[in-house]
């Protein structure tokens, strides 16, 4: 399976930014397709639109996605899909198998109380899903929040105040 953009755009991308990869690192190809399966895996069921063919191997290409009010091709992985799986492979040969957790969200610590100090923590969750457990990159989320659904806008309604 071949990773978002390629080995020679992977390797300009690190010089522009000033990063040199650890010589155990495994090949740009390898490092390009686990960080384009991170970020299919995390973000790949919020982009926008759909993708073009229900077979392709990849998240992108996708019809009718629409970014700062302008429809994208739907021939075209926008740059910013590459560079953010650029810099997810950048996290993986830096620390091999950061990009995947395993562990359950059970384990989570929901609520601690020493003494007589209590603290409940929101994110924990117990719901099955590996969200409490999914490792994010910060950057990479927001090069990718442009391209991802707004779960807030889903199911919102018009309120009407006659006068």
């Amino acid at each position: 399976m071949a990773g978002y953009g390629d080995d020679a755009g992977f390797a300009s991308w690190l010089t522009d930014n000033g990063y040199v990869l650890p010589g155990t690192a495994p090949s740009p190809a390898v490092l390009r397709n686990r960080g384009s399966q991170y970020i299919d895996a995390v973000y790949g069921s919020r982009f926008l639109g759909s993708v073009v063919d229900p077979l392709q191997e990849r998240q992108w290409p996708r019809e009718r996605a629409i970014v700062n009010g302008k429809l994208l091709p739907s021939d075209v992985v926008p740059p910013a899909v590459i560079n953010a799986s650029y810099q997810a492979a950048y996290q993986e040969a830096l620390k091999p198998g950061s990009l995947t957790a395993i562990g359950t969200s059970s384990g989570a610590v929901k609520r601690v109380k020493v003494g007589q100090i209590e603290k409940e923590y929101q994110t924990a969750k117990d719901d099955g899903t590996a969200s409490a457990i999914t490792p994010l990159i910060s950057i990479v989320d927001g090069m990718l929040a442009p391209f991802l659904k707004d779960d807030d806008l889903v199911g919102f309604g018009i309120w009407s105040v006659g006068c």
